[in-house]
């Protein structure tokens, strides 16, 4: 049998993908430096502990483990972090992008499902995009995506490989069952840092930018649960798995909710008053961006499940709950 080579499978997305693909029987291998992702994520697929840019051990994984396709989630994902140190996020994202792909046509692996980020649109006059909006990214991370779907780009032309390729939007939410969630120390993801001040873990909760052009004044996301796009990663292997052709998608539902409208729904959901501080906006954060996804409906057939920003919230709420009760244990 096969196997799909996971890499960044203990991250907070990848160990979504991972749990759905051996939900239906796949063998899996995860690639993780642990560095923002966490062991017990995996579960039950086999772990290897190493760096994507380490194309002796990604020749090896690929050949011991007799890999078909690759998901690829192995990045630094913190937009502000990027501004600040570029280098980090060109090296990590897309140098070791390059010595993957490098590896992968060494090995003969012809399906690559790559995770790229909506921060390639950048700011938007009207703040939707499609996959055909231009790409203009303002900031180091959404650059280093760009670069590597370019990369993906090429090499399929030049050779056997197909790809899809995902732009995700704010990913948002946990495993319904509560098995695994979102785990990163430090983590700038507005739902994530916001239900963490609901059960105690932080002191307080800031807007970054409050006269941005919207209705409340605060920037506007399309928020898409986890589990649903983890869902277009598995239709998206099918796609290909079928010799179906390339692509480019735009992960997300299609609409928007602003930081007031996610902070008001944690603080009904979570029956907690919030301490709400204001701020200056933060470098590269457009204003508004939301997703045109009908091309995922129609070209894999993907319907959303969870398409309900109180589920969402509901969902990362108990587990931040689990988290913090597995910290300070009565």
């Amino acid at each position: 049998m096969k196997s799909i080579l996971v890499t960044g499978g203990a991250g907070y997305i990848g160990s979504h993908v991972v749990q759905q693909l051996r939900g239906r029987g796949e063998r899996v291998v995860v690639l993780d430096n642990l560095y923002s992702g966490f062991a017990d994520a995996v579960r039950d697929a086999e772990l290897v502990v190493g760096n994507v840019g380490d194309q002796v051990l990604v020749s090896r994984v690929l050949a011991e483990h007799r890999v078909d396709a690759v998901m690829h989630f192995a990045a630094h994902t913190v937009v502000p972090e990027s501004v600040r140190d570029p280098l980090k996020y060109y090296g990590n994202n897309t140098c070791n992008t390059r010595n993957l792909l490098a590896c992968c046509a060494e090995a003969g692996v012809d399906k690559i499902i790559f995770s790229s980020t909506a921060a390639v649109y950048g700011a938007l006059a009207g703040g939707i995009a499609d996959e055909d909006t231009a790409t203009q990214p303002i900031n180091p991370y959404g650059m280093s995506k760009l670069m590597s779907e370019t990369m993906l780009r090429d090499l399929s032309a030049a050779s056997a490989l197909r790809h899809v390729i995902l732009r995700y939007f704010n990913v948002a939410g946990c495993d319904p069952q509560g098995r695994i969630g979102q785990r990163t120390p430090n983590a700038t993801l507005l739902l994530k840092v916001a239900c963490e001040h609901a059960v105690g873990k932080r002191p307080s909760l800031s807007i970054f930018g409050t006269d941005y052009d919207t209705p409340d004044g605060t920037g506007i996301r399309d928020y898409i649960h986890v589990e649903d796009l983890a869902a277009a990663h598995l239709q998206a292997l099918d796609h290909l798995r079928a010799n179906g052709e390339s692509l480019t998608l735009n992960g997300g539902y299609g609409h928007g909710y602003s930081v007031r409208e996610v902070i008001d729904t944690v603080r009904r959901v979570s029956g907690r008053s919030l301490n709400v501080i204001e701020q200056p906006r933060r470098e590269g954060d457009p204003p508004m961006l939301i997703a045109r996804a009908d091309r995922l409906r129609q070209r894999l057939g993907w319907t959303p499940r969870h398409d309900d920003l109180e589920f969402i919230v509901r969902t990362a709420l108990a587990w931040e709950r689990r988290l913090a009760a597995a910290e300070h244990p009565p």
